[in-house]
Formats: C-alpha cells, structure tokens, sequence
C-alpha cells in the first residue's frame, strides 16, 4: 500500500487549473527562455537527453509525461487526433497514412544520409521518411557457442546441414534446440519467423498478410509448405519445449548454461555474453532456412522518432531547425552510443558507418542487415489473435490436443474471423467526445466510487518533475471520441498494478489532505496533484465521516495507516469497464455519479 511518490490534492475547482498546467507537461528549466520544443518522454533516452543539454543549451525542452499501461497506442491515438508532442517517439509504425499528414519528411536531411539503404527501405512510406528507428534489438536462435566450438560443431547453413547437425547432437545425449513456452508469443514468433525465410517476406506474402488481416484470405492453401518446416525442425528435435513453462532467461539459463541443449529459440534480448558458472560463450545464428538462401535475423526496434508537422508550418522555423539539430545528434555515433553498452549486447546501431568487433554476438546480424536478411518481428495488427495462435502452436509442440500442423492452419483461419466477426463485442460503450485528462480522471473516480460504494476519490494526476522517477500511479491519458475497447481502457489507465483502497475521514481531513498533495521528493516544492471527485458532485462537510477511495498505490503509508486504509477486491480495470458498460455512452460532464 505504500509507495515512495507522494500526489498533491486539490479541491475540484482548483485541480482543473493545476492539471491544466500538469497536462501540458512542466518544463526542464534548461535553454534561452525561447519557445520551447515539447517532447514526449520515452524510456531508454535519459543518457541521450543529458548529452543533449550538455551539446545545445539553448535547446529548451517540455516534457511530456505519459505513464499509462499502452503508450504506443496512446502515441497513436495523439497523431490521430492531430495531438502529438514537436518530438515524435512511438514503437512501431501502425499507420502510414498518418504519418504523411502529422510527420515531417525527414527525407531531405542530412542524417538520413547515414543510414544503410536497408534500414530506409523498411521506412520508407511512398519515397517519404518520416519515423526513423533508433538502434534495433536483433534476434537469432541462441546457442551455446563454447560448446559447439569443443565438440567441432560448425553452425550449419542450410536445413540439411541443421538436421545433420541435430542427429550428431542427439548422439552425444543432448538436446539439439528448447524453446520457451511460458510465453505463447515464443511459439508464435518461431513459426512466423520460419515462414519468413521463405514466403511471408516476399511482395506475395506481403500482400497475403494485409488480406487475412483484413478478412480477405485464409491461411488454408498458403501455409501448409510452413507447417512442414515447422515439422521437420520438431523431428530433428529444434523444438523441444520446457515442460516446466518456466520463463526465456530460466530456460536458457538451464538448457545451454548447463549444457542440455545445444540451440535455444525464444523473443529475448539478453544482457550477458557469457552463461554464468561454466563461462561458456553464448552465440546467436540466424533462423536457417530450407536451402540456405535466406538465413534470416529478426529485428525490433527500441524506437522510432520523428518531427511534428507542425514545426514546417510559417513561424516555426527555429523550432524546426532545433528539432533537426536534436535529430542529427541523435543518429549521430555520440548519440548511439548513449543506447548502447556491456548490458545490451543484442542492440545494433542503425548508422552505416557503425562497427562492431568479429567476436560480438550480432557482428552476423549486422552484416544480415546490410545484405537485407533482417526482418521486423511480426506483432502489430495482429495483437488480437498472436496470444491465441501461439497457444495452438505450442499445443503441436507439446503433442496435445491432437494439434498438428493442418489443425493450426484451421485454427488460424478459425481465431482470425472471430476476431473480425466479432470486433463489437470488445466495445464497452461509446465515446461522444473528446475528454480533457482531467475529466478522464473524474471518469475514472466515478467508475471506482461506483463500485466499492464510496462518498469520494481522490484520483492522483501524473506529469513531469524534473530529477524524479516517473510517477506511475498517477492519470495521464486522455479517452478519445470513438469506441471505448480495451485499448482505450488501456490507454487511461495508470500502469500500476496493485488494489484500489478505501479509508475513512471527515470532510476536512479530505480536504486538508487534497490541499497538501503527494510529495514525491519528499521536499516539499512540487507536489502531485489528486482531483477529489465527490459522489453527486456535493460538497463534503467538516464535521462528517465520508468513504474516500483511493487509486493503487496513490498514498503514503502514513494516511493509509492514520486512515485505515481498506484495499478492495476487484481490479481498477475491472471496475472501469463494467461502469462503461453501464453507461452506454459517455460525455465529459455528464454521466453523474449519484
């Protein structure tokens, strides 16, 4: 119940003046005192930031602090409605058309030049640049390359050689490959990226990808050449599951480390070079394709960045030449290296002219990049059915169910147009328009008073302080006119996982307590602000007892014990989606909590 950030209180009335300021996020004091660039914080850039201040002082930035539970689809759901920060950081590129209209094309400068022709083709949107990634997290199989090496192992090329390879393996008593199944997504990225090295990457597969999402094609009569791959790496033993689910790092940590398995197949970037205990080297080969002719890498980026286009517009031109600068630094090598150290060994820098030793675990990958056998992982658009299908996957892995190759294909066919048929039934309510964060946060008070039968709640606003951790538990989502689904809830949600309290006061103590706020320095200058909604929007008395409920983790460990504090069964989640079902529709102001 008790946290280390502290939230600053307000009445009703003056919340809404706070958060306005709050909502625009408070700026770093650094800079000239001209009109400042407003950046949208993303973890991993701190070292770049400060490398930033020190290089052009005279850069003034606006943090914007976003720390709900889906930033990416908050960051969309920003360009959407023409509301993103002048500096543009997402994950994934989800909507080309988009980025036409709200990005500027990056296309004419110069750090564009240092990128290989690769890396820009899988960018490019129509000859435009407009998001460019910031390094990429490589992925292979892992294997233990120490014992490969003692063994006289060489990696193999191509399938032939891999089975070869798996039969001398099984020979000595090993294990030629694990994969980890804790995560369905393993299962689902293995067989993925093994369609990769054939079909699923070429104009063909591509096009085939955009119609089964779209409803338009079925996996019946395209992947039945896959799952016979898939099959013979299960024959040769490549996929061999941990048949106690325990996580990626424990199963590579156990397999290879102690020298059970040669191969591992799992989405992990790890953050060692050599498996403790024995030292042995751990190495990374790419997916091995049927003849060898498309050994391929799969890649993630750690970001994507771009500029607002709004800083093309007459009158801001000095923000713009600003943000250019910002990016030159960026994808310049002093930039990268802040993104790169001894605990990411699986990073790559994008820059052409980057250069990694022969030894290093990626030095393959990087020459895969620049030969174009790298791909993205697959992930977006098909978030609603990936868990699902890996499910069936690994279901053929483990011999259960009777699932086999032609039954994933049905299966596939089967999760893709439930999903599509029944797309509405995710919907909990409309939106009829755009909220402000601060009534998002009074939404979010009424759905949490509502269901644990509270008289108020204090609902904790987040933003920036400079010098402070992130504020997790605190609101700083808007929700968007359109359909509330799950990844609006997402979105407004704070990131926190925990229980919801409730803790009785008198109408002063709340007040009092609201007045004086959550001080996350614990120095008193810069408080977080809550908004107190109060059930029928009254005024709560001095001298009454009231039900006041709190957001997770949004008090002290001090007012939860002078209060008593009460955690509630049930999910925040939980309670908000249920309360919007009840509504139907929702409008800021109205949907009074009586």
């Amino acid at each position: 119940m008790c946290i280390d950030r502290k939230i600053r209180c307000v009445s009703a009335m003056c919340a809404i003046i706070m958060l306005c300021l709050t909502a625009c996020s408070t700026k770093n004091t650094q800079g000239s005192g001209t009109e400042a660039l407003t950046w949208q914080l993303w973890g991993g850039y701190d070292d770049f930031l400060s490398l930033a201040k020190e290089k052009y002082p005279d850069i003034e930035l606006d943090f914007i602090s976003y720390t709900g539970s889906n930033k990416t689809g908050y960051s969309w759901k920003q360009m959407e409605h023409d509301e993103i920060s002048d500096i543009f950081i997402t994950s994934q590129i989800l909507d080309e058309k988009l980025c036409r209209e709200r990005l500027v094309d990056l296309s004419g400068y110069d750090f564009v030049n240092r990128f290989s022709n690769g890396v820009l083709d899988q960018v490019s949107i129509d000859g435009g640049i407009y998001l460019l990634p910031v390094s990429y997290t490589m992925y292979g199989i892992y294997y233990n390359e120490t014992l490969m090496e003692e063994k006289g192992w060489k990696l193999p090329e191509n399938a032939a050689e891999l089975e070869a390879l798996c039969g001398e393996i099984r020979e000595e008593g090993l294990i030629p490959g694990v994969i980890g199944t804790q995560l369905t997504g393993n299962t689902f990225s293995a067989v993925f990226n093994l369609a990769k090295t054939s079909w699923l990457t070429t104009p063909e597969g591509l096009k085939w990808e955009r119609n089964f999402l779209a409803g338009n094609a079925t996996a019946e009569g395209m992947w039945e050449g896959t799952m016979a791959y898939v099959q013979r790496y299960l024959d040769m033993g490549m996929f061999t599951t941990d048949q106690q689910d325990r996580n990626n790092p424990e199963v590579l940590l156990d397999y290879l480390g102690n020298r059970k398995a040669v191969f591992c197949t799992m989405v992990l970037p790890v953050n060692i070079t050599e498996l403790p205990d024995t030292g042995d080297k751990l190495g990374m080969m790419p997916y091995i394709g049927e003849d060898g002719h498309k050994n391929i890498y799969m890649h993630s980026p750690s970001s994507y960045v771009g500029i607002s286009r709004r800083l093309a517009d007459p009158g801001n031109e000095e923000k713009l030449e600003k943000a250019v600068r910002l990016l030159s630094l960026l994808f310049s090598p002093e930039g990268q290296e802040t993104f790169i150290s001894e605990q990411t060994p699986c990073v790559l820098s994008l820059l052409d002219d980057s250069e990694i030793p022969e030894n290093s675990m990626i030095y393959d990958a990087q020459q895969a990049l620049w030969d174009g056998r790298t791909f993205p992982m697959t992930y977006a658009k098909w978030e609603g059915v990936l868990s699902d299908m890996g499910q069936a996957y690994k279901e053929w892995f483990r011999g259960e169910n009777d699932m086999d190759g032609a039954a994933c294909i049905a299966r596939m066919d089967e999760l893709q147009r439930g999903y599509l048929d029944n797309s509405m039934e995710r919907v909990f309510c409309l939106v009829s328009d755009d909220f402000s964060v601060e009534e998002t946060a009074v939404l979010l008070g009424k759905a949490l008073g509502s269901a644990v039968e509270a008289d108020a709640v204090m609902v904790p606003i987040g933003g920036f302080r400079e010098g402070q951790p992130e504020f997790k538990a605190g609101v700083t989502g808007k929700l968007y006119a359109g359909k509330a689904d799950i990844e609006a809830v997402n979105i407004i949600l704070p990131s926190t996982d925990g229980a919801c309290a409730v803790m009785t006061m008198t109408g002063k103590q709340a007040k009092e307590l609201a007045r004086a706020g959550y001080d996350a320095a614990g120095d008193g200058q810069e408080p977080y602000p809550y908004l107190l909604v109060v059930r029928g929007e009254k005024e709560l008395k001095d001298d009454t007892s009231y039900q006041v409920a709190f957001l997770m983790h949004s008090y002290t460990e001090e007012v939860g014990q002078t209060y008593s504090a009460r955690e509630c069964e049930g999910t925040l989640r939980e309670f908000l989606i249920a309360w919007l079902k009840e509504q139907g529709t929702v409008s800021p102001g109205q949907n009074p909590w009586e």
